[in-house]
């Protein structure tokens, strides 16, 4: 590795990203060298910023809370860098990840060669393996001036976001996002149309967001993931999700532009 120019350091432990504290900010380092060093790291080059290249590695141990240096977990570093680098940072942990859960072949179980940062290889039998990309849906359903918010008991705190669910074999995201809410909360749904879409480092999947409008039902839970779920106003909004999910995203859209649907 050349270390005669700086490069852009997205180094990990488990899900908690390496941030550089200055004067109360936070930063990706971009130094010439690796902040902390791990000889039995695997370093991938992933991307280039603002003209340097951008390179990634995960360390086996917590490392010492050494200034001006702190690890921060990737989600809440949503709220200390920008977007951009957040988003790299999003492809550098898939990476990373990926690397690391795909060492040896499932196939004949002989160890996998890395040939890019994406594409590993068995010499042995040949199978070839690539990022795998979960992809889920989001439905932000309306009802009159009402939408859709529920609490899944893996939420990590007390907020409600929208129905989501993976996208299962043979079936068009339409098709899951009418299943999902069907499955979830005994809904149907009508007039789904797309919203957009966001890669989700976590660990490795895309989220695929719809806008549907209620047709029938009444509200029962699928109790074994839900722990509660109901129609609000704007004036009767719950905690919301964070910033960073592309869920919080479709419902301030919605704050902001909703028409009543009846």
């Amino acid at each position: 590795m050349d270390t005669t120019q700086a490069f852009w350091w997205f180094i990990f432990y488990k899900d908690q990203l390496l941030l550089k504290k200055k004067n109360g900010t936070y930063a990706v380092p971009c130094e010439r060298k690796p902040p902390i060093a791990d000889e039995t790291a695997i370093v991938y080059s992933i991307a280039t910023l603002d003209g340097y290249s951008c390179q990634t590695f995960a360390v086996t141990c917590l490392p010492k809370n050494d200034e001006p240096y702190v690890m921060v977990g990737l989600r809440e570093s949503y709220m200390y860098i920008p977007h951009e680098h957040f988003a790299i940072a999003g492809k550098a942990r898939q990476i990373v990840h990926f690397n690391c859960h795909t060492r040896f072949c499932p196939v004949c179980g002989n160890p996998t060669e890395q040939i890019t940062p994406i594409f590993r290889q068995c010499p042995a039998c040949r199978e070839e393996y690539y990022p795998p990309i979960a992809i889920a849906i989001l439905a932000l359903v309306r009802k009159g001036d009402s939408i859709l918010l529920v609490h899944a008991h893996n939420f990590k705190g007390n907020f409600h976001s929208l129905v989501a669910g993976f996208l299962e074999t043979g079936e068009t995201l339409e098709e899951c996002v009418q299943r999902e809410i069907l499955e979830e909360t005994s809904l149907k749904v009508k007039n789904v149309m797309y919203f957009g879409n966001q890669p989700w480092a976590f660990p490795s999947g895309l989220m695929v967001g719809f806008i549907a409008d209620y047709e029938s039902g009444e509200i029962t839970l699928q109790t074994d993931e839900l722990g509660h779920g109901a129609f609000y106003t704007k004036d009767t909004l719950p905690e919301l999700p964070g910033k960073v999910s592309l869920a919080r995203k479709m419902i301030d859209w919605w704050i902001e532009n909703h028409v009543c649907n009846q």
